[in-house]
C-alpha cells in the first residue's frame, strides 16, 4: 500500500514542479539587450566633387572603306591583246592617260586605208559633179532663159548626194582612225587596280572585263547615327542651290582594328537624303583624302573593304554634369555621400556614350559622387571617404597612423606580458625536480 502511493506521489510532485517553473518563466521573461547601431563607418569608398562643364559630344559610329569611283575596265574595240603595263597588276598604281593594255592594230589600220580611199573617190565625184552643174548652168544662159534656171536643172540634187558622200566617207575615215587610237586603252582616272582579268596573247571584245579598277584621290565610309545622338550633331545638310559650307563638315577619326595606334583623319561631307528602311537609322558619308599615303609615307594605307571604327565630333554643351559609366548602376541611379552617409540618387540620362554620361536631372553640382564599385547596399550606410577627387583624405590617413601604432603596441605588451611569464613557469619546473 506504501509502495503504491510512493509511485502516484512521486509523478504529481514531477509535474507540479515543472508547472510552477512555467508559471516563473512566464512572469519573468527574459529581456534582451538591444544596443544602436554602431555608427562607425563601415565602407570606405573614393568620391569625386560634382562640377558642372562645357562637354564636347564624340559619337561613335563604324563603316566600311569604299572608293569614289570603282569601275570594270572595257575595250571599244575588238583585237589581241600584245601589251600590258606593268603597273596592270593586282593593286598597281596609275595615272590618268596611262596606257594599260595594248591591242593589235593591224586589221583596224587597214581600215583607215580603205576609208582614206572612199574619201578620195567620193571628193573626186563631187569634183565632177561641181563641173556638171557649171557647165548646166552655162547651157541655161546659152540658150537665152533669163528666168533663174530650176534645181533639177542645175543639177542641184546631183551636187548634194556627192557632197553627202564626201562627208560620209569622211565620217569614216574618222571613225576608223578613232578605232586605231582605241587600241590603246588608257587608264580613265588615277586609280588602283583591284583584279586583273585578262593577259597578252588573249583575244577581247567590247564586253570582255579586262579589270576592276578604282579611284585613289579620295575614299569614303558610310556611317550610321543612333536616333538618340542626332540632336548633338552638326550635320552636312545640301539644298537644291547650294552644298554643305567647310564649316558644317565636322572632323571625323577613323581607327581600323587590324592596325593598333593607327589613325586617319577626314570629314563629313554629305548626309544621306532618307532613313535606311531595315535598320531605321540616319546614315552620314565621311571623306577621306589622300589614303594611299601619296603626300604621307608614315603608316599602313587603307584598305578597300576594311572595317574601321569612328568618332564624329559633335556639338559641345554648355554647363552640363557629367557622370563615369562605372558609377551608374542598371541605368538609374548613382550612389552619393551626405554627411559621411551613402545615399542614392535617381538620375535621368540625357545622352550617353560608352565612357561617360550626361546626366540631365536627378544630381547638383558640390555634390559627392560615390566612384568605388558597390554592391546592394542601403541607403543611409555610414562611410569614411578614402579618396576625393584623386587625393587621399588626411583624416584617414590619421586614422590609419593611429590604428597602426594601436596594433603595435597591443603586440608589444602581449609579447612583455609572455616575456615575464617564461622565467616563472621555468622556477617552477625547476622546485618540482
Amino acid at each position: 500500500m506504501k509502495n503504491t502511493m510512493k509511485k502516484l506521489i512521486l509523478p504529481i510532485a514531477v509535474l507540479a514542479g515543472f508547472i510552477v517553473l512555467a508559471m516563473i518563466v512566464m512572469k519573468n521573461p527574459p529581456e534582451s539587450k538591444r544596443g544602436r547601431p554602431s555608427q562607425a563607418p563601415q565602407l570606405n569608398v573614393d568620391v569625386q566633387t560634382i562640377v558642372r562643364k562645357n562637354f564636347s559630344i564624340v559619337v561613335d559610329s563604324y563603316g566600311t572603306v569604299k572608293p569614289r569611283t570603282q569601275s570594270a575596265l572595257l575595250p571599244q574595240v575588238s583585237g589581241q591583246i600584245i601589251d600590258i603595263s606593268k603597273d596592270f597588276r593586282d593593286g598597281g598604281f596609275f595615272e590618268k592617260g596611262e596606257v594599260l593594255v595594248t591591242l593589235d592594230d593591224r586589221d583596224l589600220k587597214a581600215e583607215v586605208k580603205i576609208a582614206q580611199a572612199n574619201l578620195l573617190s567620193a571628193k573626186q565625184a563631187y569634183s565632177e559633179e561641181q563641173a556638171r552643174v557649171e557647165q548646166a548652168k552655162q547651157d541655161w544662159q546659152r540658150l537665152g532663159n533669163s528666168a533663174t534656171a530650176p534645181d533639177l536643172v542645175l543639177r542641184k540634187p546631183q551636187l548634194m548626194a556627192a557632197e553627202a558622200k564626201v562627208f560620209s566617207a569622211q565620217a569614216s575615215l574618222d571613225k576608223a582612225k578613232l578605232a586605231v587610237e582605241r587600241t590603246k586603252i588608257l587608264a580613265p582616272f588615277s586609280g588602283r587596280v583591284l583584279n586583273k582579268q585578262v593577259d597578252i596573247g588573249q583575244l577581247v571584245s567590247p564586253s570582255t572585263r579586262l579589270a576592276e579598277i578604282y579611284a585613289v584621290d579620295y575614299v569614303e565610309i558610310r556611317l550610321p547615327l543612333k536616333n538618340k545622338d542626332l540632336p548633338y550633331m552638326a550635320l552636312p545638310e545640301s539644298t537644291r542651290l547650294n552644298d554643305a559650307s567647310e564649316q558644317n563638315k565636322p572632323l571625323v577619326t577613323f581607327e581600323s582594328g587590324l592596325i593598333k595606334g593607327q589613325y586617319w583623319t577626314g570629314r563629313l561631307v554629305r548626309t544621306e537624303g532618307a532613313y535606311d528602311e531595315n535598320s531605321q537609322q540616319l546614315y552620314v558619308v565621311a571623306q577621306i583624302d589622300d589614303p594611299y599615303g601619296v603626300k604621307t609615307t608614315k603608316g599602313m594605307p587603307l584598305k578597300i573593304g576594311q572595317y574601321v571604327s569612328a568618332k564624329i565630333n559633335g556639338k559641345t554643351v554648355d554647363q552640363v554634369i557629367t557622370v563615369p559609366n562605372k558609377a551608374i548602376y542598371q541605368g538609374s541611379y548613382v550612389y552619393i555621400v551626405e554627411n559621411d552617409l551613402l545615399m542614392r540618387k535617381n538620375i535621368d540620362i540625357a545622352w550617353q556614350n560608352e565612357q561617360v554620361a550626361i546626366i540631365e536631372q536627378g544630381l547638383e553640382a558640390g555634390q559627392l559622387l560615390v566612384l568605388t564599385p558597390l554592391g546592394q547596399v542601403t541607403s543611409g550606410t555610414p562611410v569614411a571617404i578614402n579618396e576625393k577627387d584623386g587625393t587621399i583624405v588626411t583624416q584617414n590617413l590619421k586614422k590609419r597612423g593611429m590604428n597602426k601604432q594601436g596594433k603595435e603596441g597591443k603586440e608589444r605588451r602581449g609579447k612583455d606580458k609572455a616575456d615575464k611569464t617564461q622565467p616563472q613557469s621555468i622556477a617552477a619546473n625547476g622546485g618540482q625536480s
